[in-house]
């Protein structure tokens, strides 16, 4: 496997120097501010995610004012609350994106994020707290106590709202393929553990943080 010198020297190449892809580098919240951060915000942001899956981003983030209005500002109680009435109340609505199920994963999650608040202080407290070697772990908390949250929902939203993680991108994917790591697109846990040690040995290596490495990845291979 090349060291991580190797690649960002490339992505560097890739973008016109070191600087410019200091530029593009995402940033990490800190534990407090995870910590910190409202239910409302989580839930927000969550379903945001969700319903920008498959579609163009820009177009969800237009209607987001009238999704926060519709949904009384994610309030997670009120949410978790929303009777099979108010789910077809919201099919009617215009204003949103009317996707039964994407609209029921609202609920859902806010059910989900309550129980874990409930058992943790805050959902913002559990993802500050997760254990820094194991994000693939909490993909997959994610992913089966959550609701539309598999694939790479639940690690977009983990980037969005400042959760340190790696994101497999068709660029990262292919850099992963070429340097051996895997011989094909990451699916099984056994494969996405194996990206997760390639990812922490080159965190030991840079001092990086996972989506940093994570970017650089993305522009050794993008060349626009």
């Amino acid at each position: 496997m090349i060291d991580f010198d190797k690649l960002f020297q490339t992505a560097a190449l890739h973008k016109g120097g070191e600087d410019r892809v200091r530029v593009l580098l995402p940033a990490v919240k800190t534990p407090e501010q995870l910590a910190a951060q409202t239910e409302a915000f989580y839930l927000s942001t969550m379903s945001r995610r969700i319903f920008r899956a498959g579609l163009k981003h820009s177009m969800v983030d237009n209607k987001w004012p009238a999704f926060e209005k519709a949904f009384q500002g994610f309030d997670p109680f009120v949410c978790a609350m929303m009777s099979d009435d108010e789910v077809d109340k919201h099919m009617g609505n215009r204003a949103l994106i009317r996707h039964l199920r994407k609209i029921k994963s609202i609920r859902c999650n806010a059910q989900f994020m309550g129980a874990i608040a409930r058992e943790h202080g805050s959902f913002g407290r559990w993802l500050a707290n997760w254990p820094e070697d194991d994000i693939v772990g909490l993909w997959l908390q994610l992913k089966k106590k959550g609701c539309q949250l598999g694939g790479m929902s639940g690690p977009y939203f983990l980037r969005m709202v400042g959760k340190d993680t790696f994101l497999l991108t068709n660029d990262v994917q292919a850099v992963l393929i070429a340097q051996g790591i895997v011989d094909r697109a990451p699916s099984s846990q056994k494969d996405l553990r194996l990206v997760e040690a390639a990812f922490y040995q080159w965190q030991q290596e840079s001092g990086r943080s996972l989506c940093e490495i994570s970017r650089v990845l993305s522009l050794t291979a993008a060349l626009s």
